[in-house]
């Protein structure tokens, strides 16, 4: 029998009982940020947006995601 493995993303219960990601991977991540994927690795590098590596999994904290749009709030 042969399982599918899925990137292990963590999440947190929402208020309304929801689940919410704690982390998303990139497509989510630059639709969230309404950005290009290049721009978005440019961030990355950049050290504006931390990563996780999870085999060869991408995952960005949502936390880091919000800190980044608070910081350009403060600009």
């Amino acid at each position: 029998m042969s399982h599918v493995h899925r990137p292990l993303q963590e999440t947190a219960l929402a208020p309304e009982g929801r689940i919410e990601p704690i982390t998303v991977r990139v497509p989510d991540a630059c639709r969230m940020l309404g950005i290009g994927r290049s721009k978005l690795y440019e961030l990355i590098a950049e050290g504006e947006i931390p990563t996780l590596k999870l085999g060869s999994s991408t995952l960005l904290p949502v936390a880091g995601i919000k800190a980044f749009v608070a910081r350009l709030g403060e600009g």
